[in-house]
């Protein structure tokens, strides 16, 4: 009669439990390595439109093309009825929406203030060539920005992804900018990734962070900052975090039963409380 191999059989599920760790680091390897290579189709959704569709859009919204120099499509703007306007705002929108889709913020400000609105396109969204990241992102803001009225105080409003951006502009264009205000912001998207995946190192994985902190500490004007305790987005965690971290003039609104960039009370409330704080 054969004696077991007492030796073999124990060594079974140690080698059992070493390849199916083996096989989970393989398995966790491949997804940091999926999620590093197609990073940015999780960060921008291009809404893409052909130029005719786009002209018919911004017809019906009100809204006519914003140029450049050189004529090329850079956004979108609705001048004040009332000439001359008593300011500028330049607007920067969430990953999800497009110029065009922010008439309602050209509309609810209008309704209580006489400024001209300008809407920043992305390079990637509706008809606009390129390719969204932080740097074309970038990029066309400050080609844009010299663009605007020189003559009249220039505000931001920023929202969700667009918050980074604004960030960027105020703290690059600082001495330009008479007033921001940023509905659903992160203090850095890779802190806003990071909440979604727990359990990847997204800090060691994102090229494209949209520091808005860094770039906030070059400004010192008004900043008011809208959080939503509803928000699945943006936890509202880390707008509290970017507003506790400025250090100029600032104003919370907190909306407790709001989702992402919802303000929960009625637009012209809100937009005569924002105009009010930018001009103090």
């Amino acid at each position: 009669m054969a004696v077991p191999n007492i030796a073999s059989w124990s060594s079974r599920p140690c080698n059992y439990l070493a390849r199916l760790s083996l096989c989970c680091v393989v398995i966790y390897a491949v997804v940091c390595a999926l999620m590093a290579i197609f990073q940015r189709s999780f960060i921008y959704f291009p809404s893409v439109f052909s130029r005719q569709q786009v002209d018919e859009m911004a017809h019906a919204a009100g809204l006519e093309r914003w140029t450049n120099a050189s004529g090329l499509f850079i956004g979108m703007k609705r001048l004040s009825p009332k000439q001359p306007a008593d300011g500028t705002v330049m607007i920067t929108y969430g990953n999800g929406s497009t110029a065009v889709g922010c008439e309602h913020y050209a509309d609810d400000i209008q309704g209580v203030a006489a400024f001209d609105v300008f809407i920043l396109e992305y390079p990637g969204y509706e008809d606009r060539p390129g390719r969204p990241s932080q740097s074309s992102l970038f990029r066309a803001a400050d080609e844009a920005f010299p663009t605007l009225p020189a003559n009249k105080p220039v505000y931001l409003v920023g929202e969700s992804l667009g918050t980074g951006v604004a960030s960027h502009i105020a703290g690059t264009h600082s001495n330009r900018i008479a007033g921001v205000v940023l509905i659903s912001p992160f203090n850095t998207l890779a802190d806003a990734a990071q909440s979604h995946y727990p359990m990847l190192p997204v800090l060691l994985l994102l090229r494209d962070r949209f520091p808005s902190e860094k770039y906030l500490s070059n400004y010192h004007g008004r900043v008011g900052i809208v959080v939503d305790g509803k928000d699945t987005i943006v936890p509202e965690k880390l707008g509290n975090r970017l507003f506790h971290g400025y250090a100029g003039p600032k104003k919370l609104w907190a909306f407790p039963n709001g989702g992402h960039c919802e303000i929960t009370e009625p637009p012209s409330n809100f937009w005569k409380e924002v105009i009010d704080f930018w001009r103090c």
